[in-house]
């Protein structure tokens, strides 16, 4: 991965490179964070779904 970022630094450029790197690594988490909100989901439909009862 590093081989890479610095073959695209001297490339294209240090901001465009900046960009790319932050970019990969926000949609990691941004992954997470929306597994994260599907589960929320569940255990909000299922808490509520127990209260009816």
């Amino acid at each position: 991965m590093y081989d890479e970022l610095v073959t695209l630094i001297s490339t294209v450029g240090f901001p465009i490179a900046v960009c790319v790197y932050l970019l990969v690594r926000f949609e990691r988490k941004l992954e997470a964070l929306n597994g994260s909100i599907s589960e929320l989901t569940t255990a909000i439909t299922n808490v509520i779904g127990n209260q009816t009862k």
